[in-house]
C-alpha cells in the first residue's frame, strides 16, 4: 500500500514537472510553442488514466497552481483549456468509458471552457474576441475592396463584390454557434488523434472507435430535422433576429448530421459488397459535392433501416 503510494507521488510530481515544461515553454519560446501546446493536455491524460478521479482532479488543481507560478496570468487561460480537457479523457480511459464517450465528453467540457473563458474576457476585461475578428474580416475585405477599384473594376463589378462580401459576413455571424461548435469538436478528434498512441506507446489501454460505417445516429436526428423542416415552411421568421440564428444553426448541425450518416451508410454498403477501399475514398469525395443526395441517403438510412435490408439481401445471396 506504501509502495503504491509512493509511486502515485512519484508520477504525480514527474507528470507535474513535464505539464511545467510543456507549459513553460508555449508561453516564452516563440515557434515552438505551437507544437507544446498542444501536448499540454498529454500529461494530467496520462495521470488521470492510471488513477481514480479525486487523485485526478488534486493532480490537476497542482497543474493550474503550477501554471500561475510559472506563467502568471498569461499562462491561466491555457491551463484552464488543457488541464479540463486532460482529465477528461484520462477518466473516461481509467473507467474504461467508449472512445465516443470520451469524444462527446472531452468535445463538450472543451466548449464549456472556451465558452467561459470567452464571457471572462468581454465581463473583465472589456475584450469580445469574435467581434474583434468580424472587424478585423471586414476591414480585410474593405482593404481588398480598395485594391479592386484602384485596378480599374467597374461600379457594376464593385456593387457585386460588397453584395457578396455583405451576404458572406452576414453568413459568419448567424453562424457563430455552429462554427464554434464544430471547430471545438473537431480540434478534439485532432487531439484524440494525437494523445491515444502516445497514450498507447506508453502502457495506457486505451478505448478504439467503432468503424465510420457502424455510426448510426439515434432516430430523434431525424424528428428534430423534420420539426426544423416544418418550422421553415410554416413560420415567417425574420433574417437577423435571435429565432432566426437559432433556427439557422440547428439546421445547418441537423443537416451535417444527416449527411454524415448518409456517407456512412456508403462505407457500410462498399464493405457490404466486398468493394476495395479506394471506392470507399472516391464514395466519400464525391459526397461533398452530392451533398443534398447524400443527406436524403442518410435520412432514408435513419428512418427505414435500409442497413438491415441490404444485409439481409447480403445473406440470401450468400445461400
Amino acid at each position: 500500500m506504501q509502495n503504491q503510494q509512493t509511486r502515485q507521488l512519484t508520477n504525480g510530481a514527474m507528470m507535474a514537472a513535464v505539464f511545467a515544461v510543456l507549459l513553460a515553454a508555449s508561453v516564452y519560446v516563440p515557434l515552438l510553442n505551437v507544437i507544446t501546446t498542444l501536448f499540454l493536455g498529454l500529461p494530467v491524460a496520462w495521470y488521470s488514466a492510471k488513477y481514480p478521479w479525486k487523485a485526478s482532479m488534486l493532480f490537476s488543481v497542482v497543474c493550474l497552481v503550477l501554471s500561475f507560478i510559472v506563467g502568471g496570468l498569461l499562462s491561466l487561460p491555457l491551463a484552464l483549456v488543457y488541464v479540463p480537457l486532460g482529465l477528461s479523457i484520462g477518466l473516461s480511459i481509467h473507467y474504461r468509458k467508449s472512445k465516443l464517450f470520451m469524444f462527446l465528453c472531452s468535445g463538450i467540457v472543451l466548449l464549456i471552457s472556451t465558452v467561459l473563458q470567452y464571457v471572462a474576457s468581454i465581463v473583465l476585461f472589456g475584450i469580445n474576441v469574435l467581434e474583434e475578428g468580424i472587424t478585423m474580416m471586414k476591414a480585410s475585405y474593405a482593404t481588398s475592396g480598395e485594391m479592386l477599384e484602384r485596378f480599374g473594376a467597374s461600379v457594376e463589378q464593385m456593387e457585386k463584390y460588397n453584395e457578396a462580401v455583405d451576404q458572406l459576413m452576414f453568413s459568419v455571424e448567424t453562424l457563430l454557434p455552429t462554427l464554434l461548435v464544430g471547430s471545438v469538436f473537431l480540434l478534439v478528434w485532432f487531439m484524440l488523434l494525437v494523445y491515444l498512441p502516445i497514450l498507447k506507446r506508453l502502457g495506457t489501454d486505451v478505448p478504439k472507435f467503432p468503424p465510420f460505417r457502424d455510426m448510426k445516429l439515434p432516430k430523434s436526428v431525424l424528428w428534430y430535422y423534420l420539426i426544423v423542416l416544418l418550422i421553415s415552411m410554416l413560420s415567417d421568421i425574420q433574417p437577423g433576429s435571435m429565432a432566426y440564428m437559432m433556427f439557422i444553426n440547428a439546421s445547418v448541425l441537423l443537416q451535417l448530421l444527416l449527411f454524415l450518416q448518409g456517407v456512412s451508410f456508403y462505407h457500410f454498403y462498399i464493405k457490404q459488397e466486398g468493394w476495395p477501399k479506394w471506392v470507399t475514398v472516391i464514395a466519400t469525395i464525391l459526397a461533398l459535392p452530392l451533398q443534398s443526395f447524400t443527406s436524403i441517403v442518410g435520412i432514408v438510412d435513419l428512418g427505414f433501416d435500409i442497413r438491415g435490408w441490404v444485409k439481409r439481401a447480403h445473406e440470401f445471396k450468400g445461400k
